[in-house]
């Protein structure tokens, strides 16, 4: 795997191949696959390929979620999930919901988990093949279980089956049938669960394939519960001896031994059970697998117990339960230094929303302020010419705004600019937005309409500015204002679409302002203008208007 992951990038596509490898890597050796993954972060940054190197961050940072180091893992997954929305990539969408799912579950918050994996699932690209689909929808059903929700859960893995049959590998198919028969086993249905059992071991002999020891490990706990302590014994033995060959967790061998241990006990062995319980003890004492050696205790007072010695089972119960209580008390002081690292990372995420949030606002009237307008409107005006949604662009200035500032104070004129702006908010269509661009000009954004309807809308705007009630703020003043309207067309980029709506502005204001003139299409250019007087509704024209109000 190493060798031919350290290939060197090529193409995109070849990243995306590698970073899939990446993504799926199943070795322990994680001091690898972290060097690799910041060869490709690095790699991705030299080509310029954002995307490519967001994935190979969030690989970096289920590496570290892996390792321990949990909150600067859960601030690059949170960055990159936002990141991922506000790009609309769905893949890093989905990817960074499974690991932040994985990442609350094991501080205990199933229900943190079922959201996250919910969210995975529903953002997953429809062109995402099904063997790299499997993992989701996986996860999704083990979610559904660990929140107690089975019936669901067994539909999720029959989905995941059908996904399996897909892949050329039949560890896939044999991974859904071992996690929905360990789901059972959790159920409290080991008959339902064996059967799903039977299913895997039948799928594992005609492929000729060696269920590996975490197969084994639910195997031999199915049949711990249906009493069957003889055949779980030669499991968990089989267990034991392919343990070197596959990729294992750290604390695997001490789990498989003391599992045997009590299928020794059930099935009346108590001197191979205490061999292997001492052998346990001895791993999990070189290892530090204190949570582990704590029910090393608990099954040695059950051995006791078997052999009669009541007096050392009850010594060695009370022994359990002291140090039981102080597992759980540290994991309870770990969790808490956890969840505590996770809230200020949320603290922090959020805070930096609002901030992001108020440096795209106008803080005087609250609409959109120019940078918001740089970032936005260059991807509209491009969505706009792909899918052939008419966009347009109509720039406000209000007429002779320095008399107000002059005559009525500052003061007065600020609340000219705020009332403004709430009317150029609400004639903001759902795809588009108002902003405002600095002093008294201001930008309206609006989507899905054809010339004639957009010159009505955006004249309904200036009525409502000239009709709005302006005698409390500037006395016998009159408060109107100009539009120039332009719209998007192939080829245009946002500097062009300004130009030529500015352009409009100027010509409604020279035309003797109080007016809105829009740019006519092309195949119109010659067409003689006309305008709206006071009384007539607008017509499809290059500029409506109405009288000059009387001084």
């Amino acid at each position: 795997m190493t060798r031919v992951l350290a290939d060197s990038f090529g193409s995109a596509a070849d990243r995306s191949a590698r970073l899939d490898r990446l993504e799926d890597w199943t070795g322990r050796d994680l001091h690898g696959r972290a060097a690799e993954a910041e060869r490709a972060e690095r790699e991705a940054t030299e080509a310029g390929d954002v995307a490519a190197r967001m994935r190979a961050r969030l690989i970096r940072a289920d590496i570290a979620e892996r390792t321990g180091e949990l909150r600067p893992a859960a601030e690059a997954m949170w960055r990159i999930n936002e990141w991922a929305h506000a790009e609309g990539h769905r893949y890093l969408i989905a990817r960074s919901h499974l690991l932040l799912g994985r990442t609350y579950r094991n501080l205990g918050d199933v229900a943190a988990l079922l959201d996250h994996a919910v969210a995975a699932v529903e953002a997953l690209p429809d062109e995402v093949p099904p063997r790299r689909r499997l993992p989701y929808v996986v996860k999704y059903a083990d979610a559904l279980t660990e929140t107690g929700s089975i019936a669901a859960a067994r539909e999720r893995y029959r989905q995941a089956e059908v996904l399996a049959r897909y892949s050329a590998d039949i560890r896939d198919r044999i991974m859904v049938l071992n996690n929905h028969a360990y789901a059972e086993y959790l159920a409290g249905d080991p008959q339902r669960a064996w059967a799903v059992v039977r299913r895997m071991r039948v799928l594992a002999a005609a492929h000729g394939h060696a269920l590996d020891p975490n197969d084994l490990d639910t195997v031999a706990s199915v049949q711990i519960a249906l009493g069957r302590h003889a055949e779980a014994e030669q499991t968990v033995l089989a267990a034991i001896a392919a343990y070197p060959d596959g990729p294992q967790e750290a604390d695997a061998l001490p789990e498989f031994l003391l599992t045997l241990a009590v299928t020794r006990r059930l099935g009346g062995d108590p001197a191979a059970a205490q061999a292997t319980l001492d052998e346990c003890r001895a791993q999990c004492e070189a290892h530090g697998h204190q949570e582990i050696l704590v029910r090393v205790m608990q099954e040695q007072a059950e051995l006791y117990a078997a052999r009669g010695d009541h007096a050392r089972a009850f010594e060695e119960h009370k022994r359990f339960h002291a140090a039981e209580k102080e597992v759980q008390s540290e994991a309870r002081e770990a969790q808490a230094r956890n969840r505590q690292a996770l809230f200020e990372v949320n603290e922090a995420r959020q805070e930096a929303e609002r901030f992001r949030e108020q440096a795209r606002r106008d803080p005087l009237t609250g609409l959109r302020n120019r940078r918001f307008v740089d970032e936005n409107l260059p991807g509209l005006i491009e969505q706009g010419t792909r899918t052939g949604v008419p966009l347009w662009v109509a720039l406000f200035d209000l007429d002779h705004f320095k008399q107000v500032n002059d005559v009525c104070t500052h003061e007065a004129g600020d609340r000219v600019l705020t009332a403004v702006a709430r009317l150029l908010s609400d004639a903001a269509t759902e795809a588009g937005f108002a902003a405002r661009l600095g002093g008294e000009e201001f930008l309206l954004v609006v989507s899905g309409m054809d010339g004639a309807t957009v010159t009505a809308h955006l004249d309904r705007v200036r009525q409502a500015v000239a009709a709005y009630p302006w005698s409390p703020v500037t006395g016998d003043l009159a408060v109107t204002i100009s539009a120039g309207v332009a719209g998007a067309r192939p080829g245009s980029d946002q500097a062009d679409l300004l130009a030529r709506a500015d352009a409009q502005l100027y010509r409604a204001k020279r035309g003797g302002r109080n007016r809105v003139c829009r740019e006519m299409p092309p195949d119109t250019v010659g067409e003689p203008d006309s305008s709206t007087r006071s009384g007539d509704g607008p017509m499809e024209a290059a500029c409506s208007a109405v009288s000059p109000p009387s001084p």
